[in-house]
């Protein structure tokens, strides 16, 4: 797991990562006018959708949606011509649990092209056994391929400090390349490198990524996604 140094001294912030975003409403029912589902211009309605499904990090906790890096990634393929329209469903807080519950009724709002899968980390933070949080991802994974069989599907890695043990840190971080093996998806390696632990790059609490840290990330997410484009 901490093949990098910089990891080790990165992933330690992201320990608060569930305890400073966690949503209050993390275990009940998500309200369908907290997220971004449905897009305002017409014209936009017949694009081949990306859906970033995801928590805090996702959803540009303590930004403006129009710089989280899912908004950077829509910019990017807007630049080359690439005819897709993102929409972001990250809410802050979420678990693979509660987000494996809201799932269905995301995926009944509109059809998707390719699935961005950004989840785990608050599982992780709080000590969810492995074993449930892969079940919780790959449960998501099945229903997207059960309702969108071409849908592509890219999964996002992430890491843990040991604050719960050297094993489970590393039974943890092993979660998400084992799933993209298992189910052949995408991986993108760790979402937040070059990213966790960098004053800079980071929010007043040390946590969320600003400005500057959201364009490494969607730098991050593009290595992956634009192949699949």
């Amino acid at each position: 797991m901490f093949v990098h140094k910089r990891y080790h001294l990165a992933i330690i912030l992201l320990f608060f990562l569930a305890s400073a975003c966690k949503n209050p409403t993390a275990d009940k029912p998500v309200e369908k006018n907290t997220i971004e589902v449905e897009s305002n211009s017409t014209n936009e309605e017949n694009k081949p959708i990306i859906l970033f499904f995801g928590n805090s990090l996702s959803a540009g906790y303590g930004l403006d949606p129009s710089e989280a890096f899912p908004s950077l990634i829509q910019r990017k393929i807007d630049s080359l011509g690439l005819d897709y329209r993102v929409v972001n469903a990250g809410v802050s807080g979420e678990t693979t649990a509660t987000g494996n519950s809201r799932i269905d009724w995301v995926l009944d709002r509109q059809e998707i092209s390719v699935f961005i899968l950004e989840l785990g980390a608050n599982d992780g933070l709080r000590g969810i056994p492995t074993k449930e949080t892969k079940a919780n991802l790959i449960s998501m994974i099945d229903k997207v391929r059960a309702k969108y069989p071409e849908a592509k599907i890219v999964l996002a890695g992430m890491m843990i400090p040991p604050n719960l043990g050297i094993e489970y840190s590393k039974e943890f971080s092993q979660i998400f390349p084992d799933i993209a093996k298992e189910k052949m998806v995408k991986l993108i390696p760790f979402l937040l490198d070059n990213v966790a632990g960098i004053d800079s790059l980071n929010l007043p609490d040390g946590i969320h990524p600003n400005i500057k840290g959201q364009v490494i990330v969607a730098n991050n997410v593009w290595q992956t996604l634009k192949p699949e484009l």
